[in-house]
């Protein structure tokens, strides 16, 4: 029995003594449960609405307070025409919108009924339903509140259909709100991200551990031309993927590719070579395929499902959340993908989010470089 309390009591020393243990041990439960404690929810808060005011009466100010009182939209701005809240809509600024006619508050006080048109961003089907809810509610919650007032009549006090605000919906660039708009851009973000960091990561690793890394270390090629090397095979058979992707989704999905087909090769393009740099950055990192392989499929699985957005909105998340999900290209690509098929939009539009992955690029393939040229050291 002594014995065995004597070697496990070195074990103990052992895995003491070794940080990534420990690490493993609690630092990533903590991590995990940090991350999914707070970005795993679907409840929407705090999120940004357009208000158009043609009636500009008590009625309607009353609902606008109500909208701004409640805890799950926050009014970016008042908008004076149609054209604006459209402008808002395609700035992605945005996620609903609540316009009031004009004699909004004429109609219900003489003819006992209004209509106010509620409008979502379709894009995001999930979303949109449950912003298109959440007005409803408040709208609803509003109109009882004045027939259960002492100041409204007897007569109305006790039959609801004298006082009735009729909702009318609208569904921007997905009127039918399928499931596909959604999920399409999401799932060509996750594909490509894991393929390319994966395939690319075990590259050179491979060299060091077949040992043929040293007829690399003596041929006339240049490192970046060893990298680049390495990362085109991956790169053709990534865009071949990404054609069969965009076919699925046009002919077996029936997703339309609403904007420039070119434009969106091309962002693609742009965002396999950084995923493919993410990979050779991992690739010059390690030093076996498996640790390689595990890294970069947990290390960008995770971040890729829960900050691109597609699940999970990223408006929800506490800011130190929002701020680590500026650096994961999914949440980029992602909206640059729904921004040219869904919403059809142009380079004008797009261009802050093609400009970061660019940027994220370059500095993915010079650190690369960087590496790569140490360990040629």
């Amino acid at each position: 029995m002594k014995q065995f309390i004597t070697f496990v009591r070195k074990e103990f020393k052992h895995v003491f003594r070794d940080r990534k243990t420990l690490l493993m041990l609690f630092g990533l439960p903590i991590v995990q449960i940090v991350l999914f404690g707070f970005a795993l929810t679907n409840e929407i808060k705090n999120s940004k609405i357009v208000v158009l005011d043609y009636s500009k009466d008590n009625v309607t100010r009353a609902i606008i307070d109500e909208v701004e009182a409640s805890q799950y939209f926050e009014i970016a701005t008042e908008t004076k025409n149609i054209q604006e809240v459209e402008a808002a809509f395609k700035s992605g600024k945005i996620k609903s919108a609540i316009i009031f006619p004009s004699n909004f508050g004429n109609d219900l006080l003489h003819l006992h009924k209004a209509q106010v048109q509620i409008i979502a961003d379709g894009s995001d089907p999930n979303t949109a339903t449950t912003l298109t809810n959440y007005l409803s509610s408040i709208i609803q919650g509003y109109q009882q509140q004045h027939l259960a007032s002492p100041q409204s009549s007897p007569e109305a006090r006790g039959n609801s259909m004298s006082f009735q605000i009729i909702p009318e919906m609208r569904m921007l660039y997905n009127p039918e709100l399928k499931g596909a708009h959604n999920f399409v851009p999401g799932v060509m973000a996750l594909v490509l991200m894991l393929v390319c960091v994966m395939m690319t990561s075990i590259s050179i690793v491979r060299e060091k551990e077949l040992g043929t890394m040293e007829v690399l270390l003596v041929s006339p090629f240049k490192p970046l031309l060893v990298i680049l090397s390495k990362a085109m095979p991956y790169l053709i058979l990534s865009l071949v993927n990404l054609i069969v992707i965009l076919l699925l989704s046009v002919f077996a999905l029936g997703l339309p590719i609403n904007g420039s087909v070119v434009l969106l090769f091309l962002v693609s393009t742009l965002y396999i070579i950084t995923a493919l740099s993410l990979g050779l950055l991992i690739s010059t990192s390690t030093a076996s395929q498996q640790t390689a392989m595990l890294l970069s499929l947990m290390g960008m699985l995770l971040p890729t499902m829960l900050f691109a957005g597609f699940m999970f909105p990223i408006e929800n998340m506490p800011l130190p959340l929002q701020i680590i999900s500026n650096v994961v290209p999914a949440k980029w690509f992602y909206i640059i993908v729904k921004s040219i098929m869904i919403k059809g939009l142009g380079i004008a539009s797009i261009w802050k989010e093609t400009l970061i992955l660019f940027g994220m690029t370059m500095f993915l393939l010079a650190l690369s470089l960087k590496k790569f040229n140490v360990r040629l050291a």
